[in-house]
């Protein structure tokens, strides 16, 4: 029988007022169930919203240095389960057991920062034009946070919003993905034992449809963080800006690597290759696009072919394996869909196209890596986010066709460009629609202590990670102190 997982609300475990659950399958093997969530409703997310206004406010009364306390506590004892952990993460979301355990450094990694961000500077002081008048800013919590995070980074995506929520001093109510919320659990079950006060933290498992609606549309939030996709974010949006909620979306991206015909080959078909299909491509800073220029283009594709051939699918419990499953069946049949229209548009498949089967991937969700060649910028594989390891090549005239080709869709979250000319280099960032821009290296692959997000239809409002987290978690106030009369 799978193990029975809880929602925890005022620092308590219970189970969801209906007592229905759902399972968290792998999609490696679907006979393995990892276990069984609660499927919760609008009255469950009520009270965990009561509980976190309960304890809001002597939450936020506790110096933030010791808020930050917390934060490194939950960080060790995640440190002490890495291996456990990493294993959990590669069953329920299907990323290979190195990418899983480097998620989940990384989340303790965010933790550890955010817990050090208790005790820096969070406001600064101007100097007042006038006389024995102090001018000093401060900052205060929002209050009650709503969190709704993503089943392709299950435990780092809700580390790096917990974390400077949480140290900001405000209380939380955390919704994870459906297809993988264990992860984010074994966060709450650390933040738990390191002693975090009940209420300040609150977690709810469930579908969005319900538990999503209900915590956008309860009257206690303040604010609310969502990655997910652009329908959900766009509808999410409009309600909650109705009435005026601070709002902070991550979504889709189409996310180009332009190589100029400078750049070493090898090296880029490597960057390419790491950028397109790892994790299964399923990352929004995942790359889609190469924009080639002409002169390299045809020895460029075919060895981006023959690397991508030499890709190791399955299991990502298995040594040697670097791409594991689509997560469900849902999203394999989006990724099949999408290599049909491309052929029906008139693009060339290059490698790769299928549903892997026989064997083992008869009981997982497993496509091989593809490649279309030809890709022309009308074609829906050219502009629309597959999440899957396909990619599209493009062939640029010089330069300036290929900025035209990179910024000619509606996202702009990350972009690369693979080259050793530095004005060149200067040029694409300073003329690429992008949040997120590397040079010589991989769309994908961003640090924690830097600033996340894109422009465009990529993201809306305040940035992730990084010191600039905290700008959404809280007000800043300004104060004038004349302390001479």
């Amino acid at each position: 029988m799978p193990e029975l997982f809880l929602n925890y609300v005022g620092g308590h475990w219970a189970a969801c007022e209906s007592r229905q659950t759902f399972p968290d399958i792998n999609p490696a093997n679907v006979d393995d169930v990892v276990g069984l969530f609660q499927s919760s409703g609008a009255a469950d997310v009520a009270t965990a919203f009561a509980a976190a206004r309960a304890a809001q406010p002597a939450w936020a009364a506790l110096p933030a240095p010791r808020r930050g306390e917390y934060l490194f506590k939950a960080a060790e004892i995640l440190d002490g389960r890495l291996e456990t952990l990493g294993e959990e993460m590669t069953r329920e979301e299907g990323k290979t057991l190195p990418e899983a355990k480097a998620e989940v450094k990384r989340t303790i990694n965010i933790l550890r920062y955010f817990g050090g961000e208790g005790a820096r500077q969070f406001s600064y002081q101007i100097p007042s034009e006038r006389e024995h008048v102090l001018c000093y800013t401060a900052r205060k919590p929002l209050g009650v946070v709503g969190l709704v995070t993503p089943w392709n980074f299950p435990s780092a995506i809700p580390a790096w919003k917990l974390a400077p929520a949480l140290v900001a001093g405000n209380a939380v109510v955390i919704k994870p993905a459906s297809l993988a919320p264990l992860s984010a659990l074994r966060i709450v079950e650390a933040l738990h034992a390191a002693g975090v006060p009940a209420g300040v933290l609150n977690y709810v498992t469930g579908s969005g449809a319900t538990v999503g609606n209900a915590m956008v549309e309860h009257p206690e939030l303040d604010a609310i963080s969502f990655t997910g996709s652009c329908d959900v974010g766009n509808a999410l949006y409009d309600k909650a800006t109705r009435r005026r909620v601070r709002v902070q979306l991550e979504m889709g991206g189409k996310n180009p690597t332009v190589v100029l015909k400078d750049a070493n080959l090898d090296y880029a078909a490597g960057t390419i290759v790491n950028g397109a299909f790892f994790s299964t491509g399923q990352k929004c800073t995942a790359c889609s696009r190469a924009i080639i220029e002409k002169a390299v283009y045809e020895p460029l594709a075919e060895k981006l072919v023959e690397k991508t051939r030499a890709l190791k699918v399955g299991n990502g419990l298995e040594p040697g394996i670097e791409i594991g499953p689509a997560v469900d069946r849902a999203q394999l049949e989006t990724d099949l869909e999408y290599i049909e229209i491309a052929g029906k548009e008139g693009a060339a498949l290059l490698c790769g196209g299928r549903r892997l089967t026989g064997g083992a991937y008869d009981k997982g969700y497993f496509v091989e890596p593809t490649i279309f060649g030809g890709v022309t910028p009308g074609m829906r594989i050219a502009q629309e986010e597959v999440f899957g390891p396909v990619l599209a090549l493009m062939a640029a005239d010089d330069f300036d066709h290929a900025m035209c080709l990179a910024n000619g869709v509606k996202f702009g979250l990350s972009a690369s460009i693979v080259s050793n000319d530095l004005s060149r280099v200067h040029a694409f960032i300073d003329r690429i629609e992008a949040g997120l821009i590397t040079v010589n290296l991989p769309t994908a692959g961003v640090e924690y202590q830097l600033p996340f997000g894109g422009t465009k239809a990529s993201s809306v409002g305040m940035r992730e990670q990084g010191h600039l987290a905290l700008d959404f978690y809280t007000e800043t106030r300004t104060v004038y102190l004349k302390h001479a009369m």
